[in-house]
């Protein structure tokens, strides 16, 4: 029996600046203005790191028992999946409705709340160009080594959606925060001007992230639409290597548009179990589809669902 936290792990939120999207309800529009560049990243050579303040230090041994705990229990696989986790093309296109086309938070005055919810396709149509951001805490080493995988991670990810997504600090518009406990709680002005349409209660989602939460994930959409125009993720820098990995591998997935968590999907990432640290080969397949021209955003579940299907029977062969 696996061991479930009270609170979700890692948190994928969308927004639609009206609508619902992933769990949000009547957002404030967001201003069609061009987003200010959110604090230049430092060179290496430029930083000093701070010492470890005692809240940092504190989370660091809270995230390193919780990491040990979860391998002791035979969780955070990296292996994508194996022969004791077979997935048939039905059920390949029911995780996929589930996940891209249902919410897992709907939005209320007094912030996210979980909630189950029917919603639409989402997906982003312009390329994803995705700025990191680190906290004076995180060294120049880690910081070297935290920008390779997040490199990498998005070739991978550009080949399987077909979609450009690459590492721009110039003009991104997918920020990705590895920041400790302190820094996090002062981002609220960055948090306002990559997601202005953000309400206080949900910037303070973010800069009082509870422990629970390991890392979070905003998207966000323009006017009455479903296509993405901006995400913000922020990842704890106290996360030690797994975890932070994947924190950096569900919540830009995530961000991309598959946005709700099933605990019928396995192999995934997409599961609240833990199972899984790193993107698998089921989560490699629905994000193809998600990307595939023959699917729209703004689709319905009725909509999509034969398409899903038959795009699930052609890429397992009708393994059903």
């Amino acid at each position: 029996m696996i061991a479930r936290p009270a609170a979700p792990l890692k948190t994928a939120i969308a927004l639609i600046c009206a609508t619902a999207v992933a769990g949000c309800v009547a957002a404030v529009p967001a201003p069609q203005v061009p987003v200010p560049a959110v604090i230049a990243p430092a060179q290496p050579d430029e930083m000093v790191a701070p010492a470890v303040t005692q809240e940092s230090a504190v989370a660091m041994m809270h995230y390193a028992r919780v990491q040990q705990q979860l391998l002791s229990q035979g969780l955070l696989r990296t292996d994508g999946g194996g022969r004791d986790t077979p997935y048939t093309d039905r059920m390949l296109a029911e995780n996929f409705l589930r996940i891209a086309l249902y919410d897992e938070y709907s939005r209320s005055s007094s912030g996210p709340v979980q909630k189950l919810t029917a919603s639409r396709l989402r997906r982003w149509e312009t390329p994803v160009r995705v700025g990191l951001r680190f906290g004076p805490s995180v060294s120049a080493e880690r910081r070297a080594t935290d920008t390779a995988r997040v490199a990498s991670y998005l070739a991978r990810l550009e080949r399987i959606t077909g979609h450009v997504i690459r590492l721009d600090d110039a003009a991104p518009n997918f920020w990705v925060f590895i920041v400790s406990e302190d820094e996090r709680q002062t981002l609220d002005p960055q948090i306002r001007s990559a997601l202005p349409g953000l309400t206080a209660v949900e910037a303070a989602g973010i800069t009082r992230m509870p422990r629970s939460t390991y890392c979070l994930v905003y998207a966000m959409s323009e006017g009455e639409g479903s296509v993405y125009t901006r995400a913000f993720a922020v990842i704890r820098a106290e996360h030690p290597d797994l975890l932070r990995l994947s924190c950096i591998h569900e919540e830009i997935a995530q961000g991309l548009g598959l946005a709700n968590d099933s605990p019928t999907a396995r192999p995934s990432i997409f599961n609240d179990d833990e199972e899984f640290a790193l993107l698998t080969t089921q989560d490699e397949l629905m994000l193809k589809m998600l990307y595939n021209p023959a699917l729209r955003p703004g689709m319905t579940e009725y909509e999509a669902r034969p398409i899903v299907e038959s795009l699930a029977a052609r890429l397992l062969g009708g393994n059903s």
